[in-house]
């Protein structure tokens, strides 16, 4: 029999538990009734717990965000909930991020009610619901969404969640987005059951052996070999594999636009990251046979591109980039493959035929392996003060890097959104554990406020800090993020790499019109009168608040910062580095 407390709203919740999302980050609204009633209800019998946990965010690109990061830590896929077309643009390059940085997450959004004259329980009570009916609301994330559908009926809404959470999680991930107009919310039901197995993703991917076989060969016969990889690390058991079949045939890696610890930075084989910086990298040059193991821009051909004549390699579980327009390597082959199978793959047949010249690979290695450390000796000496006392990018990262060391050791995590010095975190952080830096993948400004918190939420041990430039700080919506991480118990260190203004747009003007009017002092993008940018946290969340100017005083801020947030309360640091 129908029960009138159980409704479409509550299968649909239901559902989202049993397909893995722990938490749904919410914005709520008027299309939202019955899932507002479904958690009265819970609350009110104290049975929450077949229902995700919410967390109330006042911005939807934050609830997005925070959806991203506890995804990206701990593995599950999580749920959002917006408000009809609003919401759903008010999530904005959120999406985006979560799209390209290939994260399972579903959305869920109303629609305006489909019924106006109270034909059915949920019809329009508000003027906003004939103002918010929109022609196609599913076709403004249909670009970055994997799957979109519409909820016709409650029926066969826990099979329609977890269809979507499958399509999310199967690899490439990424988002999906379904939507129900508030009558059939509202449509009472006889309680629904799961609905039954079969709902695991895609099982991955490995090389067909001819493929193994082939490049085992190129390997072998290699003078130079190189690895470029951005996102192996998404996988954290794929790192080691990695590390095993370079050692193996002594292969050189770079880490390109890289979104997480893909290679440890300290091992002699890796040979630096490579970001929009301008100049051709020797060991792209020189490398005769590249892997290319998940990357979306293993290098920018317009100053940087590996010799013509080079044997080249895609694998990836994406590789031919589907979702982006414009999109060529020239490779001998691509690949479709789990990236951390393919690797396992591929070291188990060099081990197994037994070809290599080790007296090759030695020489190669004692190379790289001098290359690597001459590359780290120059970058440590730039880890000073400038020259009139200011600090430098450079010698901020290092005082993070080693007060969160002694503070948190282990247990840290980073996250990048330092946008023009985003190779400086790479250089500089020496991140060398999987799973202990991440990026948000994607070219959307402000994930990182977000994503802290739901960083935070995935792994409460650890102490989480975002390195972020001035610009993404305030994309970031910080008012709402720091509400947020008060509210729920999320602190993290935040610090700004606070540069008083849009570098970034800066150097793409200068990397196009070396020579013009700009390059002349004829214009900056600054950010004059200065905000109180760690003032807008402590006034939302009563976040620790401090601007540091002096290089003196960076250090004992630091860790004066990780006090207060190892004590339960975020902490914002807005650090002056050399002014646009």
């Amino acid at each position: 029999m129908t029960d009138p407390a159980y409704t479409a709203s509550t299968a649909l919740l239901e559902a989202l538990r049993e397909a893995g999302a722990r938490y749904a980050f919410a914005n709520l609204g008027s299309d939202h009734t019955g899932i507002m009633e479904t958690y009265a209800r819970a609350a009110s019998a104290g049975s929450p717990d077949s229902l995700p946990e919410l967390i109330l965010c006042p911005h939807e690109s934050v609830a997005l965000s925070a959806a991203h990061g506890y995804a990206q830590v701990s593995g599950e896929p999580q749920a959002v909930i917006v408000h009809v077309d609003c919401g759903t643009q008010n999530l904005g390059g959120a999406v985006h991020n979560a799209s390209r940085g290939r994260v399972p997450v579903l959305i869920f959004a109303g629609l305006s009610p489909a019924t106006q004259a109270g034909e059915l329980p949920g019809s329009r009570t508000e003027h906003i619901h004939w103002l918010q009916d929109s022609a196609d609301q599913r076709g403004m994330l249909r670009g970055y969404a994997k799957y979109d559908q519409e909820i016709r009926t409650g029926r066969n809404v826990k099979e329609l969640v977890h269809r979507a959470m499958q399509i999310a999680r199967s690899e490439p991930a990424g988002p999906v987005y379904l939507v129900a107009a508030r009558e059939v919310l509202e449509e009472q039901l006889p309680p629904q059951p799961p609905p039954g197995r079969g709902w695991n993703p895609v099982t991955p991917a490995a090389l067909v052996p001819e493929i193994v076989d082939e490049i085992a060969a190129d390997l072998e016969s290699a003078r130079d070999p190189l690895v470029v990889t951005s996102y192996l690390g998404r996988d954290q058991a794929a790192v080691p594999e990695l590390v095993r079949l370079c050692e193996l045939a002594a292969v050189g890696v770079i880490e390109s636009v890289p979104g997480h610890v893909n290679f440890p930075d300290d091992h002699p084989l890796h040979l630096g990251y490579q970001w929009n910086r301008p100049g051709q990298n020797p060991a792209l040059a020189r490398a005769d046979v590249i892997l290319v193991l998940g990357s979306d821009v293993p290098w920018i051909p317009v100053h940087n591109r590996p010799d013509p004549a080079a044997r080249i390699y895609v694998i990836d579980p994406d590789p031919l980039k589907e979702q982006l327009p414009l999109w060529h390597v020239p490779a001998r082959r691509h690949a479709r493959a789990d990236l951390a199978v393919a690797v396992r793959q591929l070291a188990d047949r060099l081990a197994g035929r037994g070809r290599l010249n080790q007296a090759a690979v030695q020489e190669r290695a004692a190379g790289v392996g001098a290359t690597h450390d001459e590359q780290r000796a120059r970058w440590a000496a730039q880890e000073q003060p400038g020259p009139g006392g200011e600090i430098t990018p450079e010698y901020l990262v290092a005082c993070v890097r080693d007060g969160v060391g002694q503070a948190a050791g282990a247990e840290a995590l980073f996250l990048n959104e330092a946008i023009s010095n985003y190779h400086v975190v790479s250089e500089h952080l020496r991140a060398s554990r999987p799973g202990s830096l991440i990026t948000s993948g994607g070219g959307s400004l402000g994930w990182a406020g977000g994503a802290a918190v739901g960083a935070k939420l995935a792994a409460p041990e650890r102490t989480v800090v975002s390195l972020v430039g001035d610009g993404s700080y305030l994309f970031s919506v910080p008012s709402s993020v720091h509400w947020t991480a008060r509210r729920y118990r999320a602190p993290s260190l935040t610090v700004i790499l606070d540069n008083q203004g849009w570098k970034s747009p800066s150097l793409s003007t200068l990397a196009v019109r070396p020579d013009g009017e700009l390059a002349r002092g004829g214009f900056a993008a600054s950010f004059r009168p200065e905000a109180d940018l760690p003032g807008v946290a402590a006034a939302a969340g009563g976040a620790h608040a401090r601007t540091v100017t002096d290089a003196a005083e960076l250090p004992g801020a630091i860790s004066q910062a990780l006090d207060q947030v190892a004590a339960g309360r975020s902490a914002v640091l807005s650090v002056h580095v050399p002014p646009v």
